[in-house]
């Protein structure tokens, strides 16, 4: 009887220490998965970085989108001649619905860029956002070309992260 009562403590203590292992294991690995979820490591935007991409006659230098809308975009415009800007618009899908008409045009020699302040709408809506977010949108632009004066429509793509 005495012998199975050591067989039955030593079993206890075996599980025991098999508990006490893998318990520490696993509160060691909550610990470092916590600590990398408060870095941010599981929140995609993080690895994001902001594009903005026009057609091969415009290019964007830089972009800026603030949390309560306002983009500041860079563009250099490099048509085969001078353009007037007349309006310029940012929005969640590509209509022209909130363009800001642009009194006097903005000259754009060849070559050269402007910086534009644009508020951004998300739908319907001016935009608005938390620091970190993202704004997926476009930038519609419309031009005249200086030489020939036909008018022109182009759009960007932008894929902005509020800082």
């Amino acid at each position: 009887m005495i012998e199975g009562r050591r067989m039955g403590a030593r079993r206890a203590q075996s599980a025991m220490e098999y508990l006490m292992t893998y318990g520490w294991a696993i509160l060691i690995i909550a610990v470092v998965l916590s600590a990398l979820f408060m870095l941010g490591l599981f929140n995609p935007s993080t690895f994001v970085s902001s594009q903005c991409i026009f057609p091969a006659e415009f290019s964007c230098i830089s972009s800026y989108l603030s949390t309560s809308g306002l983009l500041t975009v860079n563009i250099e415009q490099a048509v085969s001649a001078p353009i007037n800007v007349t309006a310029i618009g940012c929005n969640t899908n590509a209509t022209t619905t909130f363009m800001g008409v642009i009194t006097p045009a903005v000259y754009i020699p060849i070559g050269s860029n402007y910086t534009f302040n644009v508020w951004c709408h998300a739908g319907s809506t001016n935009y608005t956002g938390s620091v970190g977010s993202l704004y997926h949108g476009y930038i519609i632009m419309n031009y005249t070309n200086v030489q020939t004066g036909f008018p022109h429509t182009t759009i960007a793509t932008l894929l902005q992260k509020i800082t």
